[in-house]
C-alpha cells in the first residue's frame, strides 16, 4: 500500500519515530514525517549553536591581569595610603 511504500523510503531516524504508530492515512503520515524532519533539524541546529557558543569562550583571555600577584594581595609599602599616597593612614 502507499503508506508502507512511503515509510520504507524514510530516513531511519524518522522511520523509527513514525513506524510504531502504524498510520494508514497517507496525508497524516506525510504530515507526521514532515514534522519529525523539522523537529530533527531544529534540534540539530540548536545543539550546533550551543557548541559554537561554548567553543568561543575557550580562546578568550582572562578578564584581569594576575601577574603572579596572589589573590589581590598588595605589598605593604612604606606606610602610604593606597588611594591618595599620603603617609599616616592606609585605606
Amino acid at each position: 500500500d502507499k503508506c508502507v511504500k512511503f515509510e520504507s523510503g524514510l530516513r531511519p531516524d524518522i522511520k523509527q519515530l513514525i513506524g510504531f504508530s502504524e498510520i494508514r492515512d497517507f496525508p497524516t503520515l506525510m504530515t507526521k514525517a514532515r514534522i519529525c524532519d523539522e523537529d530533527g533539524k531544529a534540534k540539530s541546529s540548536y545543539y550546533k549553536a550551543m557548541n559554537d557558543r561554548k567553543g568561543k569562550g575557550l580562546d578568550r583571555g582572562k578578564p584581569y591581569d594576575n601577574n603572579g600577584n596572589g589573590g589581590g594581595k598588595r605589598k605593604q609599602g612604606n606606610g602610604q595610603c593606597y588611594k591618595c599616597g599620603a603617609r599616616g593612614h592606609i585605606s
